[in-house]
């Protein structure tokens, strides 16, 4: 009997495209709790026949309210950039709700990236290369730390030797103004005949109502944005039908930073909600070109 010919593929002796998934690495103590992440990645990290090149980093941070974020919500879609050659990390921080008002939330993501800067030769990191992309409060907590790079205030003990500054930025449907958005919170509030302020407000305030407008305004990146600032690049994308976030909190961001001279790219998505319809390939594809021209 005469077989066809068996067809042949070279192997791949790198382990090229091929990734793991590391989790509960713990980054933070200082406070008492232990603050987790997850990584994504090469196969060949621990292979000392082969010679690593080192890859640029995106530390992800999960919308949550700035509650507690769900660190493998977007793993499915995060590990196509794994295998498309970068390190992945997606980061939990504190909750707002759980006696952590503000800034704990920020100065955790800025905590996260020093500790992978500080073990970037473990992780086969590009320390010189570092993303920071978030989706809506985590969106709000990645253009706060592109805007905030090393700033004193929000810097913690842990690792303070090293960087938290970032190349690029990407925001997906996060807050810019939460002056706009702490009025929209608290007129619900009232119309719900509620005797109080709602609770993640009041988390974000420490408990402390006074404090509030002086919160809003740290909180809102529309308002540390000023000319002659030194700041990476952003891409900010945003569905326009957004129930939650409003479209025009991109477009007051967009428009200021252009005025500014920042380095920004926006996107509008037609009919996308917060989340859901939002996500696509294409919406991927305008993610990974930025990330592509900006830390590969």
């Amino acid at each position: 009997m005469s077989y066809p010919k068996i067809k042949r593929l070279p192997n791949n002796p790198n382990m090229e495209g091929q990734i793991k998934l590391v989790q509960n690495i713990i980054y933070s103590t200082a406070t008492g709790e232990k603050l987790p992440l997850t990584l994504l990645l090469p196969w060949n990290l621990d292979d000392e026949n082969i010679q690593i090149k080192k890859k640029p980093l995106i530390v992800f941070v999960q919308g949550s309210s700035w509650t507690t974020p769900d660190r493998e919500f977007e793993i499915p879609q995060l590990s196509v950039f794994a295998r498309k050659g970068y390190i992945v990390a997606t980061i939990e921080h504190r909750s707002a709700l759980e006696g952590h008002a503000f800034p704990a939330f920020l100065q955790d993501v800025k905590c996260a990236i020093r500790f992978l800067r500080k073990h970037a030769d473990l992780y086969g990191i590009d320390s010189e290369r570092v993303a920071v992309w978030g989706t809506s409060s985590g969106g709000n907590a990645a253009l706060l730390a592109g805007l905030t790079g090393d700033f004193y205030e929000y810097k913690t003990e842990e690792y303070s030797e090293y960087s938290d500054s970032v190349s690029a930025v990407v925001e997906c449907f996060g807050p810019t103004d939460l002056i706009t958005m702490s009025e929209v919170m608290m007129q619900a509030s009232e119309e719900t005949e509620a005797t109080e302020p709602p609770a993640l407000v009041m988390g974000l305030c420490g408990g402390d109502l006074t404090r509030f407008g002086e919160v809003a305004v740290a909180m809102s990146p529309l308002y540390h944005i000023e000319k002659g600032k030194k700041v990476p690049p952003f891409l900010l994308i945003h569905g326009d039908n957004d129930p939650v976030v409003p479209f025009e909190q991109m477009v007051s961001l967009y428009h200021k930073m252009l005025d500014c001279n920042y380095e920004v790219e926006a996107w509008q998505i037609e009919g996308a909600v917060h989340e859901g319809n939002f996500w696509s390939d294409a919406v991927y594809r305008v993610i990974e070109e930025f990330l592509t021209k900006n830390i590969s």
